[in-house]
């Protein structure tokens, strides 16, 4: 039973909420030209954002209240603040600068819509949850302000025309609603040899970050960005892999070995499940006339003599050697 005071359950959504005021006070800091802080509100955004659902989890109070406002939290947060300061900044005064920020709000929603709806969907195969479909909410809100990063870093340049700006920001948005598998930070799990390597790379991270903060977010922003290529092979890999789906994140480089090694020694895969088309009836057909036989069945001797050895099935869809006909041998032996 829950012993947590109303007060206490009530963290999470306080933490949502000023998730909320912090990407709305974005806007303000884009309105007075102060971009600087605009970064530093959108970070304070993404950082309540990571802590109320732990919160939720730690203290048993989660709610339907809290998952909805958490989507409109994330929608103004990373999608209308980023659209606004965006067009602030660069596009405003250009004739599609509008639309550009429009655009971007609009796939925010419906990606987090579609985020809500796969909660519940259970016809998703067991690795699903390791991995998010499209870009999610605070990543997004990063890597688009990339040309600001290095407009406040460097200063004017190429990086900083209305032109590269609205590209950069339709091709953010179109990664939101695209159906690309991204990596899950909530389930990623590191193995021991790597937690040393990977401290140090935090330490020269939150180095970069404090001497030339905007420079460590644009590194930031492509590192996530250059990540997407693996983490499509590894959805990819699973997806063929249904024997790796119940094993554990830290065992599943031994299904890997074994499955390289497989493939080294010319061994088939067993059939899948789903088998579509003509393959489909003649498996079926051939599962009721041939069966297993298990180590259980009694074995019935023959008074006919010693048994044959048993001919191996050919594979199914393969071709067969065509054995010449007594016609064709004659015709060879006559000439």
């Amino acid at each position: 039973m829950n012993t947590y005071q109303a007060g206490v359950r009530l963290l999470p959504n306080a933490v949502t909420v000023l998730a909320l005021c912090a990407g709305l006070s974005a806007v303000n800091f884009a309105l007075h030209g102060r971009f600087e802080l605009c970064i530093a509100a959108a970070g304070a955004a993404a950082l309540c954002d990571a802590l109320d659902g732990g919160l939720a989890r730690l203290l048993d109070a989660s709610s339907r209240i809290g998952q909805e406002l958490d989507s409109l939290a994330d929608l103004v947060s990373f999608g209308v603040a980023p659209a606004l300061v965006l067009y602030i900044w660069a596009l405003q005064g250009t004739r599609l600068g509008w639309v550009v920020a429009l655009i971007f709000a609009v796939c925010m929603a419906l990606r987090l819509a579609r985020f809500n709806t796969l909660i519940d969907d259970e016809d998703q195969p067991p690795f699903a949850k390791e991995f998010f479909v499209g870009v999610p909410a605070p990543a997004a809100a990063l890597t688009a302000g990339i040309p600001l990063y290095l407009f406040l870093h460097f200063g004017p340049g190429w990086w900083s025309s209305p032109i590269t700006v609205g590209v950069w920001a339709l091709c953010t948005a179109a990664l939101m609603v695209s159906r690309i598998p991204t990596l899950s930070l909530k389930t990623a799990r590191v193995r021991p040899r790597w937690i040393a390597p990977l401290l140090v790379l935090v330490g020269v991270a939150a180095a970069i970050l404090l001497t030339a903060p905007f420079l460590g977010m644009a590194l930031i922003g492509i590192g996530y960005l250059l990540l997407i290529p693996y983490t499509v092979y590894r959805y990819k890999w699973l997806e063929r892999h249904p024997e790796a789906w119940g094993v554990p994140v830290r065992e599943r480089r031994a299904v890997a070995r074994a499955a390289r090694s497989a493939r080294r020694l010319g061994l088939r895969p067993p059939l899948r499940r789903r088998v579509a088309g003509r393959t489909m009836a003649v498996a079926r057909g051939m599962g009721g006339i041939v069966r297993r036989r298990s180590a259980e069945d009694p074995v019935e001797p023959f008074d006919s003599g010693p048994s044959r050895p048993i001919r191996p099935m050919r594979p199914l869809g393969g071709q067969a050697r065509r054995m010449p006909s007594t016609e064709r041998r004659r015709g060879l032996r006559r000439r």
